[in-house]
């Protein structure tokens, strides 16, 4: 059982650590302290973190933890097994289920001879009626024998209905012990914890032998194709930001680096900003919180790399008409 949990920021993103000569010294002109006087007024940016969606890897049912298939830092695929918890309670349960199954179609092929029988005793009752009615006509018995033998078929009847009532039961039976065997089955199959995505274990919670509630968590993965970064824009600013905004993101550990991305979010309410983020005149001040996420596809070709919680500097283009200045035009690793 899968389980989205809040996105956190945690180590490294390095791609392929090559300095260019050339990028590096613009990189730190543009790093000096007259920065926003460098900049054109269509380009805004802000200082944040490196983060990526993180899922928790947790059990759907309580139970004991066999076995754990992957270590901290493992590059796991999608679907891929990554833990075992018991399953002899289930399998005990799963051949109790089928024995019902089998219990209930015999009861339902009982039901049906019983049918059969009462047809017959209703198809005789019903000949011998026709024949007790001639002979009343003719005079040739009373009238109560003609109501006994009414009586008689209406008796056949009414046992007939009795027994398709069953054959009902026995059907609603089948279905029962059906739905429990599925159900078994699914349980069993979800004992063996998958990762939805393909990422990187960011945690280890639980080891082989520990009992463990329904919703336990097991292990953490990072998806490390969904990476972005928080930043903090001023009023005047966020208000010009729209979502789909092109942006642009540099990290410390690799500025040579101008990486693409993409404004993914605009908070609709302004908050203070944290601590970590900005200069204690800052944070004194309301800002927007805004996401941008780098782009995908880089992320999927470099993603033995990918590493989250280096800071960094993103950079948003306000109006889409203008171009990018020669400084900040995406230098991606080769």
């Amino acid at each position: 059982m899968m389980i989205k949990s809040t996105l956190k920021s945690l180590g490294t993103i390095a791609v392929v650590a090559v300095l260019g000569g050339g990028g590096w010294y613009a990189w730190q002109n543009l790093q000096s302290d007259s920065l926003s006087e460098k900049l054109p007024s269509s380009v805004v940016y802000g200082n944040g973190r490196i983060e990526a969606t993180e899922y928790d890897i947790a059990t759907k049912l309580p139970g004991r933890l066999v076995e754990v298939l992957a270590q901290e830092g493992d590059m796991v695929e999608k679907d891929q097994a990554l833990a075992v918890i018991d399953t002899d309670d289930l399998n005990a349960q799963l051949r109790e289920a089928n024995a019902g199954l089998r219990e209930a179609n015999a009861s339902r092929q009982y039901a049906l001879a019983i049918v059969d029988q009462y047809k017959s005793q209703q198809t005789l009752a019903q000949t011998e009626l026709g024949r007790a009615l001639k002979l009343l006509k003719q005079g040739s018995i009373p009238q109560e024998a003609v109501d006994k033998q009414r009586t008689v078929a209406t008796s056949a009847e009414a046992a007939l209905k009795a027994a398709n009532v069953k054959v009902i039961q026995s059907d609603a039976g089948i279905e029962a012990a059906k739905a429990r065997i599925q159900r078994l089955q699914s349980n069993i199959a979800d004992s063996t914890l998958t990762t939805p995505i393909r990422g990187r274990i960011l945690y280890r919670l639980a080891e082989p032998g520990e009992v463990l509630g329904s919703g336990g968590k097991v292990l953490s993965v990072l998806d490390l194709t969904d990476v972005y970064m928080s930043i903090y824009l001023p009023t005047s600013e966020a208000g010009k930001v729209a979502i789909g905004s092109e942006a642009r993101v540099v990290l410390d550990a690799i500025s040579q680096y101008t990486l693409p991305a993409t404004v993914i979010f605009v908070s609709a309410q302004a908050q203070f900003t944290p601590k970590a983020v900005e200069t204690r005149e800052q944070r004194d001040k309301l800002m927007f919180r805004v996401k941008v996420k780098l782009d995908s596809q880089l992320l999927k070709d470099h993603i033995q790399y990918v590493k989250t919680g280096l800071p960094g500097l993103a950079y948003v283009l306000l109006a889409p008409e203008k171009e990018w200045p020669a400084l900040l035009q995406v230098r991606i690793p080769e």
